[in-house]
């Protein structure tokens, strides 16, 4: 365990965050998904032009994929770990980082906040609303606690759960602690469960295991509510991140494949299913989060198996056969699983083989001058495109053709300048949320499998 929790347990106790655990019977519900560009997003800057909102998401998506690559070379290997030293040993004075993050040189440089997408539930009781960051590709849900002594700054009040009447701290030696893998978490003074949850080198947050209630607005006719008591979540007294997150936001809500999930705990009770449909920046909607089985009818249903690559085990992994560019198929050499689909990025990253051969065939299809001044972190872009071209694309997922438009693939900077929402990877391939627009994305938790539905998501 790393020497980061130590004196600050002495300080500190508190914790909380989402893991739904108790219910009768199987439910469907769904909330609001707020993007961060949306003029009904707290995080929106109205002094902000097109350019530069593409721009700034641009550049979070790149260190996303910068943070995922780290983290899978940083990821425990098999063999037993060493014991972790005492709880209480002398903190460092640097920021905590992983045992073996020495040896990997860090490329990630801060950038304005981490997410697209936003929402809200109401956690302990009486109830206390939470603005959160949306992330499949994350298995701890958390908020920051009082006390807490190192935390980023966030406008509404830390949450203090001694003022949740149905608030308990979740032991060292119950289940859900032991589910964390042993370097990353230990005994509190009290035997109280601490985690350390690694987002990248020297991108921690750690606090205590609790459970509470979660609960969720319906967007249905009713207005009704939908409550999860003893869910388990991180109650967060130390986070420090290299990446920026806005005050607005108090913790992020984990929907990943590991049973400390949200969606993993929601489990039985929702089907063991949930899905989003993510909203184009032009449009003024939400998108929407659902929970159980509430797929939109559609002619169009495609379904693909997910993998768990024991490397990055918070992540949803699809085999990805070829993506087809007009008449021309580019094929990948993988199989059991070789690019995740992740809700955070905006942009798709290819790995560096893939992502050649791809834009060969793309430059091929649409035989134009490329623009050379291409605004970073994008690689292609046409200027003056409105008489253009473009050709179809399709991603050829094991069982699953996605066919994606133009839009999915170009997103425009200004008048006259589109870029290709497509650049190559620093390691692993990532299908960013920008080619899920206007698709209703669901995942089978116990059917492992993850389908595809076009929709309009800005009318459901």
């Amino acid at each position: 365990m790393h020497p980061f929790v130590f004196t600050l347990l002495f300080i500190f106790s508190f914790s909380t965050m989402l893991f739904i655990g108790a219910s009768k019977s199987l439910m469907g519900f769904s909330i609001d998904l707020i993007a961060r560009h949306s003029p009904m997003s707290p995080l929106y800057n109205s002094q902000l032009t097109q350019t530069e909102l593409v721009k700034s998401a641009a550049m979070r998506s790149m260190a996303r994929s910068i943070r995922v690559d780290f983290i899978g070379q940083i990821s425990p290997s098999p063999s037993p770990p060493s014991p972790s030293p005492p709880l209480l040993s002398p903190p460092s004075s640097s920021p905590p980082s992983s045992p073996s993050s020495s040896s990997v040189e860090s490329i990630i440089t801060p950038v304005p906040d981490h997410g697209e997408y936003l929402m809200r539930f109401s956690l302990g009781t009486p109830g206390v609303e939470r603005l959160a960051i949306f992330d499949t590709g994350s298995d701890l849900s958390w908020v920051q606690c009082t006390p807490c002594k190192t935390c980023y700054p966030q406008e509404a009040p830390l949450f203090d759960p001694t003022q949740s009447s149905t608030y308990v701290d979740v032991p060292c030696d119950s289940q859900p602690c032991t589910i964390i893998p042993e370097n990353q978490r230990d005994c509190g003074n009290i035997r109280q469960c601490i985690y350390l949850h690694q987002y990248g080198e020297n991108s921690v947050t750690i606090g205590k295991l609790g459970q509470d209630t979660i609960t969720f607005g319906s967007t249905g006719m009713a207005q009704q509510s939908a409550s999860f008591p003893k869910s388990v979540f991180g109650c967060a007294f130390y986070t420090n991140f290299t990446f920026e997150i806005s005050a607005k936001s108090s913790g992020m809500v984990g929907l990943g494949p590991g049973p400390l999930s949200l969606a993993s705990q929601l489990g039985p009770q929702i089907g063991n299913k949930f899905s989003y449909c993510m909203v184009p920046f032009s449009s003024t909607s939400t998108g929407k989060l659902k929970f159980g089985n509430q797929m939109a009818p559609s002619n169009g249903v495609v379904s693909t198996p997910f993998f768990i690559n024991p490397s990055l085990p918070s992540y949803y992994f699809l085999n990805l056969e070829g993506i087809t560019v007009g008449t021309k198929k580019v094929l990948t050499s993988q199989t059991g699983g070789n690019i995740i689909i992740d809700s955070v990025p905006i942009l798709t990253h290819l790995e560096q083989g893939l992502y050649t051969n791809f834009m060969s065939s793309v430059k091929e299809a649409i035989n134009v001058e490329v623009a050379e001044d291409a605004p970073t972190p994008f690689e292609f872009c046409l200027r003056n495109p409105t008489n253009m071209n473009f050709p179809e694309f399709v991603f050829h997922f094991t069982g699953a053709d996605v066919v994606l438009s133009p839009k999915h693939m170009f997103i425009a900077l200004d008048s006259n300048l589109v870029c290709m929402t497509v650049v190559p990877s620093h390691g692993v391939s990532i299908f960013g949320n920008w080619a899920q627009v206007d698709f209703q994305v669901e995942y089978d938790l116990g059917g492992k499998k993850v389908s595809f539905a076009p929709t309009n998501c800005s009318t459901i």
